[in-house]
This record gives structure tokens, sequence and C-alpha cells, in this order.
């Protein structure tokens, strides 16, 4: 029984973990990874098709990034803070949990301006409470509608990807508004998250037009990705981790074509692992997908009965992070432990922007 957090380690390069979307969507590399006989295949993205045929399902994570890295200044000191918005607690009262940096500068009581590209004060918030550290709840002061609301963090907001890939790049130049594209799938739909169901970004239309003509069907559920998805573990027995909750969504639509496949025992592929996180959190009595919606903070992990996915895409994760344990606890710990060792010896691309692996 691998319940523990050092079994999931490995050495990875740092020059490994990329910090651009490789030039087309669906032109990353595919590691192909059979479960039954313990082959790995190395392939491009858009090759998926070959190993799907008609009646098969996609599930696919439909939730939207938003621009949820904002910078504004402090009353009085005009001091530059950041503000990373993770989450809508009430929308009547604009009230919303944030981390804010840097942390020791904001207190409660402190007001926060936001202002446009010209300069103009737009919005303004105000600290309420102290959640952690670096965490605080604040009231933003708007009295439009929401739509105008999320017009106006639109506009102030930056698209939050990872720290890390900021980092990474340094001064390199950046094609103005390659973020706001590529760290977005083609089929995002529904507001919410603060990070990309990243598996999906491989995915270009005319890839999906072309398993919808091969007769694959998709079905979407919603998974808010929050920060606490890529939160270190720091537990060797990995029974004591607790995940942050995560709002999800599982349509009566949605289960229709995935239990069609499941009794017909087609292929049922898991786009990610927020999807697979998904679909785990609505299993019916009889091991079908049930409609749902709530907050789900399942963790996954060795040993674990799957049972709605009999395939899955994922990206390459970081060493004892939750995404791989669960990718591992799906494929099996030792062949993605070498399949991961495959990924480092033959340089696939690592984390958010980098290549992907399809487990059959």
């Amino acid at each position: 029984m691998r319940t523990k957090l050092s079994t999931f380690d490995f050495d990875l390069n740092e020059k490994l973990i990329a910090d651009v979307p490789s030039k087309q969507r669906d032109e990353s590399r595919l590691m192909v990874v059979n479960r039954a006989t313990g082959e790995i295949e190395h392939k491009i993205f858009k090759d998926v098709i070959d190993y799907f045929d008609d009646g098969d399902t996609f599930i696919f994570n439909n939730t939207k990034v938003f621009p949820a890295r904002m910078y504004g200044k402090k009353e009085k000191t005009g001091a530059k803070i950041e503000v990373f918005l993770l989450r809508e607690l009430n929308n009547e009262a604009r009230l919303w949990d944030v981390l804010v940096d840097p942390a020791r500068k904001i207190r409660v009581g402190n007001k926060l301006y936001f202002a446009d590209k010209d300069g103009n004060e737009i919005l303004v918030a105000e600290v309420v409470d102290n959640t952690t550290s670096r965490g605080r709840t604040i009231r933003f002061f708007y009295e439009g509608t929401n739509s105008e609301f999320f017009d106006v963090l639109k506009q102030l907001g930056h698209t939050p990807i990872p720290k890390y890939i900021q980092t990474k790049r340094g001064s390199k130049r950046i094609p103005d508004g390659l973020d706001e594209e590529r760290y977005q799938t083609v089929y995002a739909s529904k507001i919410g998250a603060v990070a990309a169901p990243t598996a999906g970004l491989h995915f270009s239309r005319e890839l999906m037009k072309r398993l919808e003509i091969k007769g694959v069907d998709f079905s979407e559920i919603t998974l808010h990705i929050g920060l606490g998805t890529f939160r270190s573990i720091d537990v060797e027995d990995l029974s004591k981790h607790k995940m942050d909750a995560e709002y999800f969504q599982v349509s009566e639509e949605a289960t229709l074509n995935v239990n069609k496949s499941i009794a017909a025992k087609r292929k049922v592929c898991a786009v990610g692992t927020t999807s697979m996180r998904s679909i785990e959190s609505a299993v019916s009595a009889t091991s079908t997908l049930k409609a749902a919606e709530g907050w789900t903070n399942k963790f996954i992990y060795p040993p674990y009965d799957f049972s709605i996915a009999n395939s899955m895409i994922t990206n390459f994760h970081l060493p004892k992070s939750s995404l791989l344990i669960m990718v591992a606890a799906f494929g099996g710990h030792d062949l993605i432990m070498e399949a991961y060792q495959q990924a480092v010896k033959q340089k696939y691309r690592f984390f958010s922007y980098g290549d992907a692996m399809l487990i059959i």
C-alpha cells in the first residue's frame, strides 16, 4: 500500500518546466501509457484521435479563468499592493477571499484603490477580515450588475499565470495577448477559476471537430480551480492530507453520454485531474455518474478504485504533488513513476504549459 509522500518523488531539472506554451495547441508532445501492457509510446498530441472511436466520451472541465491578479494602492501611503482574487463569497455584498502581497502592510479597515491604465481610480475595496497570514476577506464598493462588475475586474485584472512562470521568464519578452489566449481552454464557458485546467489546453477547435466527426461524444462538467490544487503536501502519511474545497457541478445532461458509454463498455476519458475529481465526487450507488453540485475536497491517492473513467489525459506534474499522486493512483504507481523517468530523460516539458500524457 503506497500511501507515503516520499514514494512520489523524482529528480526534475527546472529547465524542463515550461514557461511558454507550444506554438500550436495540439502539437505539444504526448506520451501514451498503456496500463494493461505497460507499453509507453511517444506521440504528438493531435495523435490522441487514433486512440478513440465512435461511442467513446471525453469529459471536459468547462471552467473559465478570470483575470484574478490585480494591482492597486493602499490608502494614505499609496503603497503598491497585489491582490489575488481566490473566490467570491457573496455576490450581493461583493465579498471575496483574496491573497495580498505584501501582507504585512494590509490590515482590517484598510481601503485599497484600483486604477485603470490611464490612472483613473475606478474601484475601491475595504479589508474586512484576516483569514490566513496572506489571506484577507475584502468588500468591493460597486453598485452595478454582476455582469458589469466582472467587466470592471476584467479591465483591471491580469491573467493569473503561475508565479513560477513569471519568475522563470525573467526579462524574456512574451508576445502581447499570449497568456490571455493560451492560458484558457477553447471550450471554457463558466467563469470562476484562478488557474487553468491545463490538460484541456492542448485541444484545438480543429482537433475537437475531428473527434466529433469520428463520433466521439463530449460531456462538460465544471470545477472552479483554486490555488489549493497546487498547495504542497507537508505530511508523509497521505491519509492525513486535507485538500482545499472547490466548487463543482455535474449536470444531468453531462451524465447521459458518460453513462451511455459506460453501459456500452466504451472508453470514458477524463480530461485532467479536475475532471477526474469532479466525476469521482459524483458516483451513484450503481457506479455510474450522477448529477451533483457543491464543494469537493476529495483527495485521490493509491490505492483507489475509480468508478467512471477508464482513460485519462493529464499534464506532467511536479514531484510529490497531489496531481502526480492522483495520476499514479489511476495509472499504477510503478508504471507512472517509470513514465516520469522517461519523460525527464526524453526532455518532455512539465507543468501548466508543458506536454501531455494519455493513460489508456
